[in-house]
């Protein structure tokens, strides 16, 4: 990583409000501005924290981009799930080297190079093309061509089922509108123990998913994330104004097996409150 910045990769420039861009280094080519323009040639060669003018005196500090930073300004064509829900679903799916990830609703790929980065494999099913090829070169250009080794994505509709072909899974992650009608196939494709993590902007999507998640599953849960950040000036310290609230709603359970099934209730799901009566 300390090797020096060089044609054909991605570098961010960050300006004196904070402001940041994405950019591709190429022979020849100029980032334009309001303020100006920074000829590539400025940038090829010199290290990361290089600061560097623009053509009207502006400066930019010029870093390589993390995977925060990728997926926030990288090219898309779908909404992407953002790196305050990114965390949490690998953690909750337990993604990690060697697991076998089935997903759907790829997307522009973030949630992709996350998992991916964490040492997954992945077969995706995406409806669209254009979405595919995106996620496709996303992944190619952040993680490199070596990662899609572990990435295909296909053409086609989960709700259909799920390939036996495809072999079976470790985790089905989802980002769909009905993920409920996902879950069926799901427990043909999972491995006893599996975990089902699914996205929903809504509640009622939530809801609709935890209901399908009866029978073979346990310690269903579901939860959101919210992102405050804090201004710290000095002996100013307090909560920031503003702060990225609700997104997404994520619902996790665990597979118990074919032919396993738990009717009732079930131990409580981790983190849950005791009941404060006890019991009688």
């Amino acid at each position: 990583m300390s090797a020096p910045l060089r044609l054909g990769e991605r570098v961010l420039l960050l300006d004196a409000k904070r402001r940041r861009y994405l950019v591709l280094l190429t022979e020849g080519g100029e980032f334009h501005s309001h303020a100006g323009y920074v000829p590539h040639d400025t940038v090829v060669g010199q290290p990361e924290g290089t600061v560097v003018q623009s053509t009207r005196g502006a400066e930019y500090t010029v870093v390589r981009p993390t995977l925060e930073d990728f997926v926030v300004e990288m090219p898309r064509g779908a909404q992407v799930i953002y790196p305050k829900d990114l965390a949490p679903i690998c953690m909750l799916a337990d993604i990690g080297p060697g697991v076998r990830v089935f997903e759907s609703g790829v997307g522009s790929g973030a949630l992709s190079m996350t998992m991916l980065r964490a040492g997954a494999e992945i077969v995706g099913y995406e409806l669209r093309e254009d979405f595919a090829n995106r996620a496709r070169a996303n992944v190619r250009e952040f993680l490199g061509e070596e990662a899609l080794v572990r990435y295909r994505v296909e053409l086609r509709d989960s709700y259909a089922g799920i390939d036996r072909a495809d072999g079976t899974f470790d985790r089905v992650v989802l980002d769909l509108p009905e993920p409920w009608q996902v879950i069926p196939h799901a427990e043909s494709a999972l491995q006893a123990g599996g975990i089902l993590v699914a996205y929903t902007p809504s509640i009622t999507q939530a809801a609709q998913a935890r209901a399908e998640l009866k029978g073979r599953w346990i310690d269903a849960r579901t939860l959101e994330v919210l992102h405050r950040t804090w201004h710290i000036d000095g002996q100013s310290v307090r909560p920031d104004h503003r702060m990225v609230a609700h997104t997404g709603f994520l619902t996790v359970a665990r597979f118990l097996g074919k032919g396993r099934r738990r009717d009732s209730a079930g131990p409580a799901p981790i983190g849950a409150a005791a009941d404060p009566q006890g019991s009688m």
